[in-house]
């Protein structure tokens, strides 16, 4: 008999997250976050705001934007592709249909924001203590891996958590809608 608790189990919910993939899911995900990032914030510094002085607070508006339009991006994605197959439950269990989409969708990015920034802080003081013992660049990418784990798992069990009313709704509440 197989105990719900403890390594064993543990490790079979890591098999199994490795067997779903999601975790590569969510690292391309953020990876193409990058990229949104990145060409957000040159066509936003280059031309969109190309009319603000001083410098710093043309840049500060464009690294705004970029990062806000990054996260929006991000989260679309894990939404629909990472976490697909817990989108139905998810909009159960925030009173689906009764409760507005725009609602539900809010509720979700907010505590995808939450965790987000959970694990920025994490990577900025893991970067500072790690750097006391290495150099600051493989602090920095130490932490930056060790923060995805734990972006990863913050959203897997908070944003896009089953919880037990949308768990009791049946299997099919846990299938991706038709065509996804």
């Amino acid at each position: 008999m197989r105990s719900d608790t403890g390594l064993p189990a543990k490790l079979f919910a890591l098999i199994e997250w490795l067997k779903r993939l999601r975790y590569v899911k969510f690292g391309i995900v953020g990876a193409s976050g990058t990229v949104v990032n990145i060409a957000v914030l040159y066509v936003a510094k280059t031309w969109l705001f190309d009319w603000v002085e001083p410098m710093q607070l043309r840049l500060g508006l464009a690294l705004a934007l970029a990062i806000l339009i990054a996260t929006l991006s991000n989260f679309t994605w894990n939404r629909l592709w990472t976490w697909a197959d817990r989108r139905a439950a998810l909009d159960i269990e925030q009173g689906a249909p009764q409760a507005p989409l725009v609602r539900r969708v809010v509720n979700e990015f907010g505590r995808y924001c939450a965790a987000s920034w959970f694990g920025m802080a994490f990577q900025f003081g893991a970067t500072i203590w790690l750097s006391h013992y290495m150099d600051y660049r493989l602090a920095n990418v130490a932490s930056i891996v060790l923060a995805s784990v734990i972006n990863f798992l913050a959203n897997d069990r908070w944003t896009f958590k089953l919880r037990r009313n949308a768990k009791q709704a049946g299997p099919a509440a846990t299938q991706p809608p038709a065509g996804q």
